[in-house]
């Protein structure tokens, strides 16, 4: 499987204008899957103009919202006749379990599609009751304009599809920037746009590093960037993005907290925690990561949650009996071990994992699950987000301080409760301070449910109505009718 992808823009597939390029790799073998067109600032320029212009071209503005909407479902038909081989590019490049790949990122991106090609004939204005006489006011929901998509490594395909569905339900034009190290299944998706009859420049899609990132983010031709990733790279964003006010939307990183009560079951939450802490091997940024668990039941909870996790199959993504795969880069396996070492030296309590796999796994990015125990609110591993298959077990014997301790750190995406009394599930609910609160369950993601953080996990949500709202704006039109 070798590759040698191009940069979409205004509907010709184009070489950079600097000629240069870029390698990705295998996570799990260290191995060149293909060469990357590296995007600049002139195939930057490019783009936004392409995308200017498809902006008001009739091909695209004027068309229906009915045929809008067949455009997505067509999108969505397309992902689903190739989602062997998407799945298996996604998981070659990102690292992902293939079931991970099959049922989760291929499944979600194709019914977000889906979600908002509905959405298409019901972006709606309103008559509103002002009060000057003989004087008509309504409101028009039009495209924000030139969006700049920019996505992560973890989950490249599914995370590009919920921001590509609505920004097109509501009529924007785009430019689709992935991750530098995962760029092939976005790459793919814009060639499916282009498949599925997508007016040229309305999907554009660049492949590079920082520079065409910064250059999207600071570009006054741009009125929107819509960006997932780091909580870092999100405030240069900020930055960037005021040179012209252009609107902001960030989904950032995540620490968050799972309360296992005193009445919880604790196998269950065992399980459920062991999947929520190790989906996609820890890189998911609602992963669950600092667990309080109540004194009087912690130890045999990190005895289990311990022993459950070393038995998890460790390997390539393309392997059915993985369930941990590979982290997404070198940099990111060492970024995870130095945390780890973090943990070690400021004393929590190493119960199983902590280092990388040797033997036939030894050349690619692997690192073991790993599970702490005594670990206190201070130490760097229940502070800092690893986003690596590392789980911090807190206890704690004073209900009345638990929203406190699960609030202690600057973000605010997801939180998970594990409960039988209602009361504890919905006032702790009620008390923390995240985007999400899961009772009893995983980090699920549906198309219909808001997604977005508190903090420094971000600003605005995605998905859900929400996504609309992000992407059009409100015109108030005032008619006198005297």
């Amino acid at each position: 499987m070798e590759f040698r992808e191009r940069l979409l823009i205004g509907g010709r597939w184009v070489d950079a204008v600097s000629g240069a390029e870029f390698k990705t790799h295998d996570p799990a073998t260290g191995e060149v899957l293909g060469v990357v067109a590296d995007a600049g600032v002139a195939d930057v320029d490019a783009a936004v103009a392409a995308a200017r212009q498809a902006l008001i071209d009739p091909s695209w503005k004027d068309l229906t919202p009915a045929a809008r909407a067949r455009l997505l479902w067509k999108v969505a038909d397309l992902i689903e006749l190739h989602a062997d081989e998407l799945a298996e590019l996604e998981t070659r490049d990102q690292g992902q379990p293939i079931g991970v790949a099959k049922t989760v990122s291929l499944s979600m991106a194709a019914e977000v599609f889906r979600y908002y090609a509905g959405w298409c004939t019901k972006i709606e204005g309103q008559t509103s009751a002002v009060s000057i006489p003989g004087t008509m006011h309504y409101t028009r929901r039009e495209p924000v304009g030139v969006c700049a998509l920019i996505t992560p490594w973890n989950f490249p395909l599914m995370i590009a599809a919920w921001k590509l569905a609505p920004a097109l339900a509501c009529g924007n034009t785009v430019i689709l920037k992935p991750a530098e190290q995962t760029p092939l299944t976005t790459v793919a998706l814009a060639r499916l746009c282009v498949e599925a009859g997508i007016p040229p420049g309305v999907v554009n899609c660049l492949t590079g590093g920082p520079e065409a990132g910064a250059a999207l983010s600071g570009h006054a031709d741009i009125d929107k960037v819509s960006f997932t990733g780091s909580t870092e790279v999100g405030r240069k964003i900020v930055v960037a993005a005021s040179s012209n006010f252009k609107r902001v939307t960030l989904e950032l990183g995540g620490k968050a907290p799972s309360v296992i009560a005193r009445d919880a079951d604790i196998d269950a939450a065992v399980a459920g925690n062991l999947q929520g802490a190790l989906l996609n091997s820890g890189q998911v940024c609602a992963a669950y990561t600092r667990f309080f668990v109540d004194s009087k039941r912690v130890d045999e909870f990190a005895d289990k949650i311990a022993a459950a996790a070393a038995a998890l199959p460790i390997g390539p993504g393309l392997s059915p009996e993985t369930v941990i795969g590979p982290l997404a880069s070198a940099k990111h396996v060492a970024h995870v071990e130095r945390l780890v070492q973090a943990g070690k030296a400021e004393g929590a309590q190493l119960v199983t994992g902590g280092s990388r796999p040797g033997g036939e796994l030894a050349a690619g990015n692997f690192f073991t699950p790993t599970v702490f125990s005594g670990v206190t609110d201070q130490m760097s591993i229940a502070k800092e987000e690893i986003f690596g298959p590392v789980l911090s077990i807190l206890s704690y014997d004073d209900a009345d301080e638990l929203a406190a301790r699960a609030n202690d750190t600057e973000y605010g995406l997801a939180a998970c409760i594990w409960t039988k009394d209602l009361t504890t599930a919905h006032n702790l609910a009620a008390s923390i301070r995240a985007g999400s609160v899961f009772v009893n369950m995983l980090p699920f993601l549906d198309p219909a449910a808001p997604w977005g953080g508190f903090g420094a996990s971000g600003w605005g949500r995605e998905m859900s109505s929400n996504a609309i709202d992000e992407f059009t704006e409100t015109k108030g039109v005032w008619v006198n009718l005297a």
